[in-house]
């Protein structure tokens, strides 16, 4: 005969399990939801602007192809032995930086490989760099650059061997790059409401000492490809193509003077 007490005691085990499995299905489910709208967030690219993508395309002298890893911008003849493998900003479109880049893969013959960070965002994409060279097969020097969050994940490209060069466009390293012969060029905009000139200022020092340091008059953190405004950024008063104008001008003289 079961006693009146193990009764009890058996409804209480009982409603206790009920509510251990009800509280699991419902952190799990509120999981699952975290997951889908992260992916939802991360899969939310900001577009290229495609007047600036076309003016690319319609560009004789350089050449865009799309690979499963990224887009390579090279020029249609006579390409040099330089190269340039360039992180997007954190949910970026990388034709946003055709544009941009152009006009240096233009006027010196080098080429550039646009990445297509994983999940859109360069900080979990923890590929070796060789992903991205080895779609390119006449280069054999190599630079490393990228855009805001793009740049932080150029600057732990920059320890692989094969570097010559760091460059950071409206970006800073989060910590010191292991080689000390690198030499780094950092353009920022002195209206990056992101990448503020007081956070590349409290930076600096990361970065070895002979670093050029450009801020560009007028150019907020958007301006350093072309897809539109971002939240929290200034207004930029230069136009889109004056700033191409000066990252053609300060990139060429650098890849220019750092090449072997």
């Amino acid at each position: 005969m079961t006693q009146p007490g193990g009764t009890t005691e058996a409804r209480r085990r009982g409603r206790l399990r009920r509510g251990i499995r009800a509280g699991g299905w419902w952190s799990l489910t509120a999981f699952v939801l975290v997951v889908i709208v992260f992916l939802a967030w991360a899969n939310t690219v900001r577009v290229a602007d495609r007047a600036a993508a076309d003016e690319v395309f319609a560009n004789p002298n350089v050449t865009v192809t799309d690979t499963p890893t990224s887009v390579v911008l090279a020029p249609a003849d006579d390409a040099g032995d330089i190269g340039l493998v360039f992180v997007p900003g954190a949910r970026v479109d990388p034709y946003a930086y055709l544009y941009k880049l152009a006009g240096t893969v233009e006027d010196t013959g080098v080429t550039v490989v646009i990445t297509k960070p994983v999940l859109n965002l360069a900080i979990f994409d923890r590929r070796t760099l060789s992903t991205f060279t080895d779609a390119v097969r006449n280069v054999s020097t190599w630079f490393v650059g990228g855009h805001s969050i793009g740049g932080v994940r150029a600057c732990m490209l920059a320890d692989d061997p094969a570097v010559a060069g760091l460059v950071l466009f409206g970006s800073y390293c989060a910590a010191a790059p292991e080689r000390t012969d690198l030499r780094a060029l950092s353009l920022s905009g002195s209206a990056d409401g992101l990448s503020t000139p007081e956070k590349i200022a409290d930076s600096a020092d990361l970065l070895v000492p002979d670093t050029r340091f450009v801020e560009i008059e007028g150019a907020n953190h958007a301006r350093f490809g072309d897809y539109g405004v971002e939240n929290g950024d200034g207004v930029a008063t230069m136009s889109t193509d004056a700033v191409a104008a000066e990252i053609t001008r300060e990139l060429t003289e650098f890849l220019t003077q750092t090449t072997p």
